[in-house]
């Protein structure tokens, strides 16, 4: 409630002040927000404030068009230019900024089935301008002194339009419930022991070393044991949940890493077990090689048939990650448990990448991540946004993070967290089959109606501000014209 309600006061508090002395007040607030609430998202220092400062900057933008533009066009058509920039404002920072969609207002709602399942027509895009349209119409009612016959039809129309999406969304969940037939899942991550153990040797600098490309061979064995203990661990855990009957299991991002040359050993292991026990195994590897940048950051499928179906790179490394970006393209392939496609960790956050699955009518998204406790459990839930976008269930594994399946509307089926338990085994039956959506094929065409309608209402403000001027300019003249006759 506080993500729809927060707007209402700051707006109110922007329109009853000068941009001067209101404004400057808004990005303080806004500061002070980011730089408590995101601490450990980002390194601490210098950086980390000059960071949260120009964030709020930026996010001062829709204050800063309502407070220029709305009083010039006034009545209930000026409450949309609140909603209309600061859903601008949100899709052009995840376009072009490095953290995608991280932030966005529409995730505080994660839990609200019913009003989710809009994003499947227009993305997160249609909450976030819902959540802000709700301060305008307030303020607009406000200023009308909440007379009822004064502010009814503006009332009535907001109240019509979110009725009818709850009820909406709240119909999709009781009339279309998921498919009835499923598939077991595993998302395996290493024990806290053997973490632990890793942990221990790492500290000791041949990791670091490793990747900047100087380990001695002394450092590089000390890492092949590190690693091993690693793998064997989720090896063991695999085939403990295959005899158990899972047919996909899945590796969280950088679960375990292994020398280049070690690469083919460790592939030929997952091939043989997945041929053994008929298994769709997902591997989350970090590939140490011996040139620039040192390491890859990889997702590998092995089929029954013991075949590499896709090695897939990262596309998004978050800021300050060491490997390349891969190519972009998200793989898929069809399978007796329908069909599976790949992203990992931060690539979810960015919303054109997971739509290549849902315009390629994938089923189940595997996405192998490695989070850690300051982004737990927000991280997970937000992956979840793209599966209601696109149609398809998701199985999201976690090193040090939550660990999330959900179904393609949002139901989550199972749950588990590094931070509170100690099994690191999360064990789901999800659908094999799942649906067609209007954002799939549309992609972000509402945010682009967000960008065009605040573009033309700025113009129309533009266009009313010439005419009263020259209104103005007439009257004067006109007076001027009597008093001399």
């Amino acid at each position: 409630m506080a993500a729809w309600l927060s707007s209402v006061f700051m707006l109110r508090f922007v329109r009853t002040q000068s941009p001067i002395r209101g404004l400057p007040l808004v990005w303080l607030a806004t500061f002070a927000t980011i730089a408590l609430t995101s601490q450990g998202t980002l390194p601490s220092g210098l950086f980390y404030f000059l960071f949260a400062a120009g964030t709020a900057l930026v996010a001062t933008f829709p204050y800063l068009v309502d407070r220029l533009v709305a009083p010039r066009i006034g009545g209930f058509l000026a409450t949309l230019v609140f909603p209309l920039a600061w859903t601008s404002y949100e899709y052009l920072t995840a376009l072009i900024g490095p953290f995608g969609t991280i932030g966005s207002i529409a995730y505080t709602q994660y839990g609200n089935l019913p009003l989710l399942q809009i994003v499947s027509v227009t993305g997160i895009w249609g909450i976030s301008f819902l959540i802000t349209w709700l301060a305008p119409v307030v303020n607009w009612a406000w200023e009308r002194g909440f007379a009822w016959p004064r502010v009814r039809g503006g009332i009535l129309l907001y109240s019509g339009i979110l009725t009818v999406i709850l009820l909406g969304g709240g119909a999709r969940l009781v009339f279309t419930p998921a498919a009835a037939n499923t598939v077991r899942v595993a998302g395996i991550s290493p024990s806290r022991t053997v973490e632990a153990s890793y942990d221990q040797m790492r500290r000791s600098g041949a990791f670091d070393a490793l990747f900047l490309g100087k380990a001695t061979d002394r450092q590089r064995e000390m890492a092949r044991t590190a690693y091993a203990k690693l793998t064997d661990d989720l090896f063991m855990r695999t085939e403990q949940e295959a005899k158990a009957g899972a047919k996909i299991v899945l590796w969280p991002e950088a679960s375990t890493s292994v020398l280049q040359e070690d690469e083919t050993a460790l592939l030929k292991r997952g091939s043989t077990l997945s041929q053994e026990y008929g298994i769709y195994l997902e591997m989350g590897l970090i590939i140490v090689t011996p040139k620039a940048p040192f390491a890859e950051n990889k997702a590998l499928l092995i089929a029954p048939t013991g075949e590499v179906i896709w090695n897939y790179d990262k596309a998004h490394p978050v800021p300050g990650e060491p490997w390349l970006p891969g190519d972009g393209r998200v793989p898929n392939t069809m399978t007796p448990y329908g069909r599976l496609a790949t992203v990992i960790c931060f690539d979810a956050d960015f919303p054109a990448l997971p739509r290549q699955a849902g315009q390629a009518g994938v089923d189940l998204l595997l996405r192998p991540a490695h989070e850690w406790q300051e982004i737990d459990p927000l991280h997970a839930q937000i992956a979840t946004f793209r599966a209601i976008e696109n149609g398809f269930s998701l199985l999201s594994e976690a090193e040090q993070g939550r660990s999330i399946a959900v179904d393609y509307e949002g139901r989550v089926l199972a749950s588990s967290d590094a931070f509170t338990s100690d099994a690191q085994v999360m064990v789901a039956l999800v659908p094999t089959q799942g649906v067609h959506t209007i954002y799939a094929v549309i992609g972000d065409l509402f945010a682009w109606l967000c960008i065009a309608g605040m573009v033309i209402l700025i113009c129309v403000a533009v266009v009313l501000r010439q005419a009263r001027t020259t209104n103005e300019q007439q009257v004067v003249q006109t007076q001027e014209q009597i008093l001399v006759e």
